[in-house]
């Protein structure tokens, strides 16, 4: 995982990025990583949680101990990190938080069940935090993204070892054996994330806790024509 950085200087806004091995599942190694970002860089501007994967089950055919590694993944793992950025964020009174959530957590189709909720989670916590931080100058924002050309339908996807024939109509079309849509999926990455740091950037992004229903649709729409345009496209 790489945490990303943000400052400002005498030649303009720039970008800094500095790797850090990390397991987000890993409380200690979130720790560390934090107060090494933040011992170099002496802050900490933009937090994108990118980390999580795919598990493809049924409820019914969920495995515990894969349930569990699912949601420190994909939820405890990001809260942990979001916890350890906010005092410095606190500090500099500045900040935006971006957590890559999923279409899944607003339409779970069966078989994604478990990671739907995993990302329902991210969504409901980021809706609070946003809440919180927004007197405090940092700004929370959650992407749903669909289905974009990564490793995503590829090796970040599981799927239970358990089989239960009566969900073979529904649940059994989603496993990894029935799915060929690895490397032929719309969304382009580069111009998804140039598309998140310009929302990170846009004082006035979807922030989506902020907003009422019928200001949220407005919002959703004026991002939509820019939300397409991140498909691949045979144009140069």
């Amino acid at each position: 995982m790489k945490i990303w950085m943000m400052t400002g200087g005498s030649s303009g806004l720039r970008t800094q990025l500095m790797p850090v091995a990390l397991d987000i599942t890993s409380p200690q190694m979130i720790e560390a990583a934090v107060q090494r970002i933040g011992t170099h860089f002496n802050t900490i501007d933009g937090l994108i949680n990118n980390a999580g994967y795919g598990y493809r089950a049924a409820i019914e055919e969920g495995e515990d101990a894969t349930i569990d590694t699912l949601f420190q993944t994909n939820f405890f793992g990001p809260m942990r990190l979001i916890r350890q950025v906010l005092p410095i964020m606190r500090k500099q009174k500045s900040g935006v938080i971006i957590n890559i959530s999923s279409a899944a957590a607003v339409n779970t189709f069966p078989g994604f069940g478990y990671y739907g909720a995993s990302n329902c989670a991210l969504e409901g916590a980021s809706s609070a935090l946003a809440k919180e931080c927004a007197p405090l100058g940092i700004r929370v924002l959650v992407v749903e993204p669909g289905a974009f050309r990564t490793d995503f339908s590829g090796r970040s996807l599981t799927q239970s070892a358990c089989v239960i024939e009566d969900y073979a109509a529904t649940a059994g079309l989603r496993r990894i054996e029935h799915d060929h849509t690895h490397g032929t999926q719309m969304g382009d990455p580069q111009k998804g994330a140039a598309l998140i740091l310009e929302a990170a950037l846009s004082a006035d992004a979807w922030e989506v806790v902020e907003q009422s229903e019928a200001q949220l649709h407005e919002e959703m729409a004026r991002w939509l024509k820019k939300s397409r345009a991140t498909a691949f496209s045979s144009e140069k």
